[in-house]
């Protein structure tokens, strides 16, 4: 168990040590991308920095809450600080969905009246902002991927593909004067990242709210513990996520009569290795009971 704990906090610390890489990496390359902007005079190259201005907040938002999530429990914060990393998770997202809002407010009127730019400084920094935000998604999907990293991975797979789209349209400015196309692949690839971040804001909604995890069953674990020695039935019973990663379950075990404290505590043991090692649940409450009155809801 302790192997456990040490291998949790390592994974921890390599998911705080990304977001802090990936951070930095967005801060000083939202300056270039400004710098380059006003340069070429691409009013997209221009827009997009002021979106990875937005990103690299975002970024420090979340590294920020990453680093709290870590803190241990105390009276006030009892189960510890581990939803703080969804909160993060919540914030970065609604800036993510205000940015692709604002994209898509400026991509749209450009398809009708674009303008002149400076093609081959555009196709530089393309390439450039391909390169840095690759190695910053590839550095990010090495750490545990809880929500909030998953929530960055997607700002930065969604700058890595602003930068595909700004190299494919610049190319086919500089050999056919097609201005148009970087604001339609602009739209569509917006759109498209738009519906995954609400999806995650959605995930993180319901781990707010107390939700069950989508990958846990309440009946299969009902069966599975009925299958267990001297227990009768199991009533009660409620499932909720910290994070996303950490989840905890609480029920009413029914026993027969006559059990003794060592019988009662080497059913505990069994029900909570039975959950960890088959629904990864890390944190377990049981209650034990007898003789259930007619009346109790049954699950």
């Amino acid at each position: 168990m302790a192997h456990h704990h040490h291998h949790d906090h390592q994974k921890e610390n390599k998911g705080e040590r990304n977001i802090a890489i990936a951070f930095t990496l967005n801060f000083l390359f939202t300056i270039v991308e400004l710098v380059g902007g006003i340069l070429t005079n691409s009013v997209a190259i221009q827009s997009d920095a002021l979106h990875d201005a937005g990103d690299t907040i975002s970024l420090g938002i979340a590294w920020y809450f990453q680093r709290l999530s870590r803190k241990k429990p105390n009276h006030k914060f009892t189960f510890g600080y581990k939803r703080f990393n969804t909160v993060g998770a919540m914030i970065t997202g609604t800036i993510l969905v205000a940015g692709s809002v604002y994209i898509l407010s400026e991509a749209i009127p450009r398809l009708l009246n674009p303008e002149e730019v400076h093609v081959k400084g555009m196709i530089w920094l393309a390439i450039l902002g391909i390169v840095i935000n690759g190695a910053a998604v590839i550095n990010l999907r090495k750490g545990s991927v809880s929500l909030n990293e998953e929530m960055i991975s997607w700002h930065l797979i969604e700058d890595m593909l602003g930068w595909l789209l700004v190299l494919i349209g610049s190319v086919l400015i500089y050999f056919y004067d097609l201005l148009w196309i970087d604001a339609l692949l602009s739209v569509i690839i917006t759109l498209y990242i738009l519906i995954n971040v609400i999806k995650n804001l959605v995930r993180a909604g319901k781990i707010i709210l107390q939700a069950a995890p989508d990958q846990i069953d309440l009946e299969q674990i009902n069966r599975r513990l009925l299958q267990l020695s001297d227990i009768e039935g199991v009533h009660h019973m409620h499932c909720w996520t910290m994070d996303g990663v950490y989840n905890l379950f609480s029920a009413h075990i029914v026993t027969p009569d006559m059990l003794t404290i060592q019988s009662i505590s080497a059913i505990r043991n069994q029900v909570k290795s039975l959950l960890e090692k088959e629904f990864n649940i890390h944190h377990t409450t049981l209650e034990f009971e007898n003789n259930p009155c007619e009346d109790t809801v049954q699950h």
